[in-house]
């Protein structure tokens, strides 16, 4: 009698420390119950949130998921489903690792290419104005062009088309900035550089005849800043040679 008792609290003993240490799923599959319907309630309220605008609590009911029921059959869909809710939230850099890390973990699924434009898209909607640095323009394209590589005929990679040549337009615009500034700073070599790489990089965004216009201005100053230097070149020379001259 002694001995059953003692059995009965060490199985007892045991569900307590099962469940502290693995949560309910762990007790159901002991006791006999389905150990996916725990994360299917946890999936259903995860997407229910991420319909209503209530992303935050999304992501901590899709990590739940990836945390708990790895193996489980929707821990797949909760990983992409927080990196959208993410996304959504505009938390940019999080989505962005979360979709990189689903592409790393998971190369071959099928929503590899959805995968992939969001990776661009969590650049581009970083993009800034014309007048700042252009990494996440940069890393945008990068990525929309890698989608169009890879899977040329899939209805993401006409987004992604479409997205390349905003960002080629962007890129575009930046260096006509960056063109007029050293313009305006009178470094007209500086600025000869910046629209050339227009005309041969971005001839056909918009800005073609307006780089070429300043292409045009920069090389009449140039001449002319040489034509000064080479005339006040002759004159110092003229100087120094009167008065060699005086000295004799």
């Amino acid at each position: 009698m002694h001995r059953q008792h003692g059995v009965v609290k060490v199985l007892i003993l045991g569900l307590w420390v099962l469940f502290f240490l693995n949560g309910c799923a762990v007790v159901d599959w002991f006791l006999g119950g389905e150990e996916e319907k725990y994360p299917q309630e946890i999936m259903i309220e995860g997407m229910e949130n991420l319909e209503k605008g209530r992303y935050k609590d999304a992501v901590e009911a899709f990590q739940k998921i990836a945390d708990r029921y790895p193996y489980s059959k929707y821990a797949v869909l909760a990983e992409i489903k927080m990196a959208d809710a993410l996304y959504l939230q505009k938390e940019y850099d999080l989505a962005y690792e979360s979709y990189d890390e689903f592409e790393k973990l998971h190369p071959k699924h099928e929503d590899i290419p959805y995968v992939i434009y969001q990776k661009g898209m969590c650049n581009f909607r970083q993009i800034k104005t014309i007048d700042r640095e252009q990494g996440h323009t940069l890393s945008a394209k990068q990525e929309f062009e890698r989608l169009v590589r890879r899977f040329p005929r899939d209805d993401y990679a006409d987004r992604a088309r479409k997205n390349i040549r905003k960002c080629l337009i962007f890129l575009a615009e930046y260096e006509l900035y960056v063109g007029h500034f050293y313009y305006k700073k009178k470094n007209y070599r500086a600025a000869l550089g910046r629209y050339m790489y227009i005309i041969e990089n971005y001839p056909d965004m918009g800005q073609y005849h307006e780089a070429m216009e300043y292409i045009s201005r920069c090389k009449e100053r140039l001449a002319k800043e040489e034509a000064e230097d080479k005339e006040s070149d002759e004159l110092i020379k003229e100087s120094g040679a009167g008065t060699l001259e005086s000295s004799t």
